[in-house]
């Protein structure tokens, strides 16, 4: 099982590398996200590193994806399941670009997680709020 820390880590990870270029916007909405998100106050950013390689790691086995949104969800209460999806809306808004592999990690997050349409739509709305140009 995973601490609260490292599971919102792994799912955002999991959004970054879906496209199979985690690009640095990415890395670095992450990094911005653990240093300042009040979540994150008691979390040492110096093992950030380490997390993420632990999530590669997981991601690289032959179930890795299921492996790790399966201790992911096991680790998380329902309130910090939405705050899961939301950080992975961050980091797939984060280029302002959507792929189709982060729309499809994003269905699979949001459906094993459990969130529920109205939270979910909230989100995505306010993502895409966050991130509008116009």
């Amino acid at each position: 099982m995973l601490n609260k820390h490292a599971a919102l880590i792994y799912i955002m990870i999991m959004v970054a590398a879906s496209d199979r270029d985690m690009k640095s916007v990415e890395l670095s909405t992450i990094g911005s996200i653990v240093k300042h998100l009040p979540l994150f106050a008691d979390y040492d950013v110096g093992r950030l590193p380490d997390t993420a390689e632990a999530c590669a790691e997981t991601l690289a086995t032959e179930r890795g994806m299921d492996t790790a949104l399966d201790s992911v969800a096991n680790s998380l209460t329902k309130s910090l399941r939405e705050m899961a999806y939301a950080l992975a809306l961050e980091i797939a808004a984060a280029d302002r670009k959507l792929f189709k592999s982060e729309m499809r990690i994003l269905q699979i997050i949001r459906k094993r997680l459990e969130v529920d349409d109205v939270a979910a739509d909230a989100l995505e709305k306010a993502v895409a709020i966050r991130y509008a140009t116009a």
